[in-house]
């Protein structure tokens, strides 16, 4: 039996989303648009790695400071401290708990997360060996994983206390609505918080469906 206790984590949070696609659409870009900022403002990395030498960010992500952009895998970088990497994973047995910001360094997340129904692209990165946790039952998009897991981790919010709006119906016109199939933070306005510039995103391709933007 090991009784060793794990070390603390050193250093700030950092936050990595492998990107598992070979192109980057309007709706991921805002993601990680809004991931950036909000890492930034906790003090915290964001990386994204794995990404082709071919794909052309768009400029505004690009222009983007606290956007790290890794041509690496996850893997390569942190191959020297791979116990200190969690990986985010809906099949994992443990929740996520505020403990855990204190035992690792580097939070995983495998793009693209919000594709509905869920298309399983975390078991590559299972495939590794990391130590997994979960987010609750609920699909996510990926910036609202990541708010999710640094409010745990970073802010000590319990998985369970943290106020969420599951499956929002956004109001595009007078006549039409559309309902999102995701879990979300609820806002201290009551509504979903979701990346600048995601709603007008689905307002102006209403017709084309959410699984097309994604």
């Amino acid at each position: 039996m090991n009784d060793e206790k794990p070390t603390p984590r050193e250093g700030p949070v950092t936050y990595v989303v492998e990107h598992l696609d070979p192109e980057l659409g309007t709706w991921s870009a805002l993601e990680y648009a809004c991931i950036a900022r909000e890492s930034q403002a906790a003090g915290a990395r964001f990386l994204l790695t794995s990404v082709p030498a071919s794909l052309q960010l768009p400029e505004h992500l690009a222009k983007t400071e606290a956007l790290e952009v890794e041509q690496r895998s996850v893997e390569e970088i942190f191959a020297d401290k791979k116990s200190k990497v969690c990986l985010l994973d809906p099949a994992a047995k443990l929740d996520l708990s505020p403990s855990d910001g204190d035992q690792f360094e580097v939070f995983l997340f495998g793009g693209i997360l919000g594709d509905d129904p869920p298309r399983d692209r975390t078991s590559e990165l299972r495939k590794k060996g990391y130590v997994g946790r979960r987010l609750g039952p609920k699909q996510m998009s990926t910036d609202t994983a990541i708010r999710v897991t640094r409010m745990v981790v970073q802010e000590k919010v319990p998985l369970d206390k943290i106020p969420y709006i599951d499956n929002p119906e956004l109001r595009i016109n007078e006549h039409e609505s559309t309902e999102l199939p995701f879990r979300y933070v609820k806002g201290s306005d009551g509504r979903p918080i979701m990346p600048e510039g995601m709603f007008d995103l689905i307002k102006k391709d209403a017709d084309r469906g959410v699984d097309d933007l994604l």
